[in-house]
């Protein structure tokens, strides 16, 4: 299927230009736990406001893969990037909705990969929260994958460490108004840059999400970011893998109104 001509699930129309960065993300967990919006509105910088599911903000740990990485670094002319083009990536995120447009999407708090290059590249061009860690995967013949993540240079403790796997059943997309969608059907993320925030499009299919099961041993980003986590079990998806590509970063602006609903 040409995902990029699949666009009947999007809540809003693809933004105008091409597409600068195309990865595919592989095995992901995500787990999500329910936090106070009093809370996390603190966490967010002005012009963003929390964007909330059954009167709750939402925190989300997501440990993957990624590989082919493709950038389109001049004209029409796509790039593999072999250095940085297989590596960890684990993500601290909330969900936020943009005070200006309505636009809703993804705010990250942090994003730990095992690529310097991707690290800087993030950094430069999308200035986003990347830090380089330490980084380990496998995964065994009954398809547990083991994570284990320790941020560097930081000059303080941030580890991650988990088994997790998918239990098969792929579900139908996700239909809006459900938890499931609110927490993966995301087509934008947010981030501030010299006293603005700034917005990157992102499209994809809709997520083939699996139930899952987890053993979180160690996870201290959350704590690293000012958040609490509550004392009880996350909410659990899994997904094989998903095909992405990303637009240029651009001013929040009124341009992208027709921004879909989700319940709150």
């Amino acid at each position: 299927m040409d995902v990029l001509s699949s666009l009947e699930h999007r809540p809003y129309l693809l933004p105008a230009g091409q597409w600068r960065m195309a990865q595919r993300w592989n095995d992901l967990l995500f787990a999500h736990w329910p936090i106070a919006v009093e809370a996390m509105a603190r966490l967010l910088p002005a012009g963003l406001e929390v964007d909330r599911f059954d009167g709750r903000a939402w925190v989300g740990v997501v440990p993957f893969w990624m590989d082919q990485v493709r950038t389109r670094a001049v004209g029409e002319r796509c790039v593999t990037v072999p250095s940085a083009g297989k590596f960890c990536e684990l993500n601290l995120r909330t969900y936020a909705r943009s005070q200006v447009t309505g636009l809703r999407g993804v705010y990250f708090f942090s994003l730990d990969a095992a690529s310097a290059m991707a690290v800087m590249g993030a950094r430069t061009l999308f200035h986003l929260p990347y830090f380089l860690a330490d980084m380990r995967r496998k995964t065994a013949q009954d398809g547990t994958i083991e994570y284990r993540s320790r941020r560097l240079l930081t000059g303080r403790s941030v580890r991650f460490e988990a088994s997790y796997r998918g239990l098969g059943e792929v579900a139908r997309p996700s239909a809006g108004g459900t938890l499931e969608h609110f927490l993966t059907e995301r087509y934008c993320l947010f981030t501030p840059h010299g006293g603005r925030v700034l917005v990157g499009h992102i499209h994809h299919l809709p997520w083939p999400l699996e139930r899952a099961e987890a053993e979180i041993r160690v996870n201290e980003l959350p704590a690293a970011h000012g958040i609490a986590l509550p004392n009880h079990a996350p909410v659990l998806h899994f997904a094989r893998e998903l095909n992405v590509y990303i637009w240029s970063l651009r001013e929040d602006r009124s341009e992208n109104t027709q921004a879909g609903s989700y319940n709150e």
